[in-house]
């Protein structure tokens, strides 16, 4: 079961710059961190009390950050929904017409684990299903 939107992410070529544009419009920076496994540095930008935007920058040029920005440009990369008992909620979606890229979890930002669904499935959206620490 989806609970909310958890945030938009956002492919970036330059994090500081891209920190500014929120800023900018009343946007505060929470927190910044490097995601090794993801070959990723991310933002998170809250906005309001439950959504956030997290701005992902390519620590590498093989991350698929880095691919996604050579291919289509920066702009919106992904939308991630929070979900509980995300492997039981992937177990499910397998056996569905849905196409999974995770078939179970892995560490994602934020503390969170993460699971990514196939555009193909979801109308050309990168979907992210996430279990957020609370």
């Amino acid at each position: 079961m989806i609970e909310k939107v958890s945030h938009i992410g956002i492919a970036v070529k330059n994090l500081e710059e891209s920190i500014k544009i929120y800023e900018n419009l009343g946007l505060k920076l929470e927190a910044i961190e490097v995601v090794e496994s993801q070959k990723v540095k991310v933002a998170f930008i809250p906005v309001g009390k439950e959504v956030r935007i997290e701005l992902l920058e390519a620590t590498s040029p093989d991350s698929p950050i880095a691919k996604f920005i050579e291919k289509k440009g920066q702009g919106v990369h992904h939308i991630a929904f929070a979900t509980e008992n995300l492997q039981e909620r992937l177990l499910e979606l397998a056996e569905t017409d849905m196409r999974l890229i995770d078939k179970t979890p892995r560490p994602g930002a934020h503390g969170a684990d993460i699971a990514f669904l196939h555009p193909k499935s979801t109308g050309g959206v990168l979907v992210e299903l996430c279990q957020e620490k609370h």
